[in-house]
């Protein structure tokens, strides 16, 4: 569902989301899910998905310190899944600080719709958001040089994804690239079990997904994707048919259809 519709959910204090509370809420929801018999083979493998993603993120946490550890977020369905199971974990996990260290590379070209998402995002699930308006790599090489403590870095990527296809759950990243170990606990999610997660849990989403949008990137490069186009009415031209919400897409190699590269 759209961010709109589920905003008053979580507990807020003094207007922000406190983090041990959501935390809280959020994995009782999670615990509660997994210990059921799935009504579907989707959400049983959801279910399957879901173990072994906390399982991935326990490890880091295992590894490295809050201190230690960073969000990539950017408002995405994957990471907004990711962030969601990195939430869970930490109900176990205390101390907490009062908002989790996390890092938006944003695009050239933002949307409206995802910079406004990312923003309810840093308030509802207390997120300490550093921004970043560059390339990739310079933004990481600076967010590293500003949080020298940061080591490991959890990062929404899956295997249809570019570069995805031989990731593990922990790579240190590439020469020539800052240093830190990337943690992928949804690496080998596809594409519908992201959405039978989101769905499920009536996560709200960035509002982009209900217009055919299955993959995000900046205003010059992302399209609603064709695959998605609307039946229509008879006679309707093609420019006023609408496209069907993103998660009616079924096929992981047809999900960046929309974009430019």
């Amino acid at each position: 569902m759209p961010a709109s519709d589920t905003d008053d959910q979580l507990p807020v204090i003094n207007g922000h989301s406190n983090l041990l509370a959501v935390c809280t809420a959020l994995a009782a929801r999670v615990n509660a899910f997994l210990q059921i018999k799935a009504p579907t083979p989707i959400l049983k493998a959801v279910q399957e998905q879901t173990r072994v993603a906390l399982g991935v993120i326990d490890t880091a946490l295992e590894k490295y310190s809050l201190d230690e550890l960073s969000l990539s977020y950017n408002g995405g369905k994957d990471c907004l899944v990711l962030l969601i199971l990195f939430l869970c974990s930490l109900s176990t996990r205390g101390p907490l600080p009062p908002r989790l260290q996390s890092v938006y590379i944003i695009s050239p070209h933002p949307f409206k719709e995802v910079d406004d998402f990312v923003n309810s995002s840093q308030e509802e699930y207390s997120l300490d958001l550093a921004r970043y308006a560059m390339p990739m790599k310079e933004a990481f090489r600076l967010y590293l040089e500003e949080h020298k403590h940061v080591k490991a870095i959890l990062v929404g990527t899956r295997r249809t994804d570019p570069h995805g296809q031989s990731l593990t759950h922990f790579d240190e990243t590439d020469s020539g690239w800052p240093s830190f170990m990337r943690v992928h606990p949804v690496i080998d999610w596809h594409y519908v079990e992201i959405w039978a997660f989101i769905r499920h849990f009536e996560i709200p989403y960035c509002p982009l997904y209900d217009q055919g949008y299955t993959s995000l990137g900046g205003t010059t490069d992302t399209h609603p994707n064709p695959v998605l186009k609307a039946a229509g009415k008879e006679g309707e031209s093609e420019d006023k048919k609408g496209f069907r919400p993103a998660y009616e897409l079924v096929e992981d190699k047809a999900e960046r259809l929309g974009r430019d590269w």
